[in-house]
């Protein structure tokens, strides 16, 4: 995995595995890998796996089993949906509209192309 620089590690590493329960490689109640077995299959140090894992806990996205490792919650799709909208709501959307004004990009122009996103055409 390559690492952004704007992007703490295990917040990164985080969304990596995030990535993967929302694409259902990992489903509700099942076990993820070890911190180690993590940290080996990104080429990290332990440490900074521990750091994903304990802020995937902390959202609720992840639990422990005494003994038995960490497993993906029940609630975990809508948490990573969740948390996923607010960020792009209150972090890319406005960068977007600063990119829009500064280019003269209107509402209308996007809509158009939102449009054409949904419904694009056939190729023959």
């Amino acid at each position: 995995m390559e690492f952004q620089d704007n992007k703490a590690i295990y917040l990164q590493l985080a969304d990596h595995l995030c990535l993967d329960i929302m694409q259902g490689r990992y489903g509700p109640d099942e076990r993820i890998p070890s911190v180690r077995e993590f940290a080996g299959q990104m080429e990290v140090n332990a440490n900074t796996a521990v750091r994903a894992y304990d802020w995937m806990q902390s959202k609720g996205i992840i639990y422990t089993r005494r003994g038995l490792g960490y497993f993906v919650s029940p609630e975990a799709g809508q948490v990573i949906h969740d948390s996923r909208r607010q960020d792009f709501m209150h972090e890319q959307l406005p960068a977007l509209f600063r990119d829009m004004q500064a280019l003269d990009i209107t509402i209308e122009d996007i809509a158009r192309e939102w449009a054409k996103h949904l419904n694009p055409p056939e190729h023959v």
